[in-house]
């Protein structure tokens, strides 16, 4: 028992409150004739049952002291009053409180033992039939069989949280089928490391070159170089990775992959003259993508004089002259049913984006616009005029009892449009664009936009870098920078940094200025003093209007973790009527900026006007007005909406005041405030630099060291990404050709 743990025992009470998806429980426990509240995962707990609990004691703002339970040992009720408590409760199906009290007046305290091992009998009393009885016996087998999971589970260390995750994915033969191959438990959905397992497979005393073991690790490191943006791995550093994981020889690991790719539970390409290995998903993914493309390649319309003509007309009535390579672009998104549309900032892909929605409209099509992100989705639909939503929504997201993903828009329901505009192109990862591609009937184009020079997605793919790179695909980049753009020191040093020049700091007036600092702990001051009183006075900007301080990573003095800590005792100190909650992420507070970090289309939200719907986005800034500790809600504000979330979905909500360079793409801020300080060195490289510098729309600071934004600029590393869809295209245009 750890030193702020200790235990607690009694009876329990009542049940207050259960998740039925989490287990997440509120219960009164009666001890030494005391009532205290109990919180924790306990899944089958019911009333009238004998608890020992090891836990800490914490005190919630509300309702005071509570035990919060982290492992529990319980047995079933002893006495007839604990029986009659427990029956009457619900616990079992088919069983109230009058039958509760029919049952413990005819057979007393050994009503559970004659459920299990009689259940006949149960038959004796009146309104209770055979069938009814042999019902109530299977409920009453089935809900101890997810306690004995529990208990099985306990003593590898798993929590009751997840053993009531397998007991959903697995039922009743739950236990044995861990016994069995504990690898089992690094299935999708489960959230269970394979580490963890590995350690529960060698308590069991399982050889290490058990066949299992290995296929499981080979699947563990193609699984977490995903989350490295390889959608596939070469064989030979795939089995030295497993080598080095499982600590066996590289000729144990050979015959289990042949194995592996016999049965389809991997699957191999050869690029080039290497084989790589691939999950099948991903490998359907990347092939199913490289096989559409190649049949939108193939679609041409003639440009007609009309279109030519509408052309000039926006061009009149708009008073501006298209540059030769918006025209190009512009005619090429109607002639081709697919386009790629790059360039930097300042370089005019929003004017060459109007055009071409302003003539595909005039031809008669159906136009959407969508983006990966709602921040994204939100900035492309001010841009152009049109409506854009999040690829997501666009494609009508649904999520099953494991919370994985699924759309409505598919091959069988596709989005009734003739033409997509999809920016930011950059973050999507290979599995979203599969999608995207299944949605689009035959002949609906597609025109992608994004800037090459951004940060790769997220997710496991680089799919602008290889549509571009196969060399298959009709490309315009814009590179004319336009005078008035290049005004701006913005976007003036975002263009130096591109061509590894470095930006120029020593301006005093402008849009982009540099403050040196000799230390981490400096440049963190400078950004509290920044925040909270430099820019607020000078600008008239604050934290939640305007502000937004962007860092290379999480770690760190000048890390977000640091900074949100840092920040939010300076702007939003705690005060007796500001309300609390301690989740996942940390403390949040009432008046705190925050970020929603994953999207959630069940978050309920009314807007100023009365409208109401659903929905947040990964990305979503908004501040946090209250905590309803009485209903265990929260309240955020985003712009001119106020989204409801109950303490679970608040799960998905982190501090805001700073946030990664990462998680701020496809954003734009009226002020950014950029510290760099000997960054960690996997995140001092140029393309971080150049995205966190065009994040910013009005204003840029960058505070810290001077060598680190040199270093930063030389660092032209791009991120190697192992991927199959450039080969796949290119063997797919051999095919169609």
């Amino acid at each position: 028992m750890k030193e702020n743990q200790t235990e607690l025992s009694g009876v329990v009470e009542r049940i207050v409150f259960r998740n039925e998806d989490n287990g997440w429980t509120v219960l009164e426990l009666e001890s030494e004739q005391e009532l205290h509240k109990v919180v924790g995962t306990l899944p089958t707990i019911q009333a009238g049952e004998q608890l020992r609990m090891v836990g800490e004691w914490v005190e919630h703002p509300k309702f005071g002291r509570q035990f919060r339970a982290q492992s529990c040992e319980h047995s079933l009720p002893a006495d007839s009053d604990s029986v009659f408590r427990y029956l009457a409760s619900g616990a079992i199906k088919g069983i109230g409180p009058a039958t509760a009290a029919a049952l413990v007046e005819k057979f007393g305290s050994d009503v559970l033992r004659i459920m299990e091992e009689e259940p006949e009998k149960l038959a004796q009393l009146r309104g209770i039939t055979l069938a009814r009885a042999q019902k109530i016996a299977q409920e009453y087998r089935e809900q101890f069989g997810l306690r004995e999971v529990i208990l099985s589970f306990s003593r590898y260390g798993l929590t009751q949280a997840e053993a009531l995750r397998c007991w959903k994915r697995w039922g009743p033969g739950t236990v044995e089928r861990i016994k069995d191959n504990p690898y089992l438990l690094c299935a999708s959905g489960l959230y269970i490391p394979f580490e963890r397992a590995d350690q529960i497979c060698m308590s069991m005393d399982r050889p290490a070159d058990d066949p299992r073991r290995l296929e499981a690790g080979i699947l563990h490191v193609l699984r977490h170089n995903l989350g490295n943006g390889h959608t596939c791995l070469p064989v030979d550093k795939l089995l030295t990775a497993a080598q080095l994981l499982l600590g066996v020889e590289v000729e144990l690991l050979q015959p289990v992959l042949e194995d592996m790719l016999r049965s389809f539970v991997v699957k191999q390409e050869m690029i080039g003259e290497r084989p790589f290995i691939f999950l099948p998903h991903l490998y359907q993914a990347e092939k199913y993508a490289a096989s559409r493309i190649s049949l939108m390649t193939g679609f041409y319309t003639a440009i007609t004089p009309t279109v030519e003509n509408n052309l000039s007309v926006i061009e009149h009535k708009n008073g501006i002259s298209y540059h030769a390579e918006q025209r190009k672009a512009i005619l090429a998104a109607i002639e081709k049913g697919l386009l790629i549309l790059t360039g930097g900032p300042g370089t005019g892909k929003t004017t060459t984006l109007r055009a071409i929605i302003t003539l595909l409209e005039g031809l008669g099509e159906r136009v959407a616009v969508a983006a990966p992100t709602g921040r994204a989705a939100k900035r492309m639909t001010e841009l152009t005029g049109c409506e854009a939503k999040t690829i997501h929504r666009l494609l009508e997201v649904q999520w099953d009892d494991e919370d994985v993903q699924a759309f409505a828009r598919n091959e069988k329901n596709p989005l009734d449009i003739d033409a997509l505009i999809l920016d930011e192109v950059s973050m999507v990862d290979s599995l979203l664009f599969e999608s995207l591609l299944r949605a689009l009937k035959p002949g609906c184009r597609l025109i992608l936009v994004g800037d090459t020079d951004q940060l790769p997605a997220v997710g496991a793919g680089s799919v602008l870098h290889d549509l571009i790179g196969s060399g298959m695909l009709p490309v315009v980049e814009l590179t004319e920078v336009f005078r008035q753009a290049l005004e701006s020191d913005i976007v003036a040093n975002a263009h130096r940094i591109v061509s590894g020049e470095m930006p120029v700091l020593s301006k005093k007036d402008g849009d982009f200025f540099f403050l040196p600092h000799p230390s981490a702990a400096d440049t963190a001051e400078m950004v509290r003093d920044l925040c909270i009183r430099r820019l607020p006075t000078t600008y008239g900007t604050s934290m939640l209007d305007g502000i937004q301080v962007l860092c290379p990573g999480r770690k760190g003095e000048i890390g977000t973790a640091a900074l949100n800590a840092l920040l939010q005792e300076a702007f939003n100190p705690p005060k007796e009527h500001k309300h609390e909650w301690t989740g996942e992420h940390g403390l949040l507070r009432e008046g705190d900026k925050v970020m929603h970090i994953k999207n959630d289309y069940d978050i309920t939200w009314t807007r100023d006007t009365g409208e109401m719907g659903s929905g947040v986005f990964n990305g979503d800034i908004g501040v946090l007005e209250e905590i309803s500790v009485r209903d265990q809600t929260m309240k955020v504000r985003y712009e001119d909406r106020v989204a409801l979330y109950t303490y679970d979905q608040a799960q998905e909500l982190e501090l805001a005041y700073a946030i990664t360079v990462h998680k701020s793409q496809g954003s734009e801020f009226h002020t950014v405030i950029l510290p760099l300080y000997r960054n960690q060195r996997l995140l001092c490289y140029r393309n971080l630099l150049y995205t966190a510098v065009t994040r910013a729309k009005t204003l840029l600071i960058v505070t810290g060291s001077r060598d680190t934004v040199e270093q930063m600029v030389e660092n032209d590393r791009k991120t190697l990404r192992y991927t199959g869809l450039r080969h796949f295209l290119k063997e797919a245009g051999k095919v169609f050709s």
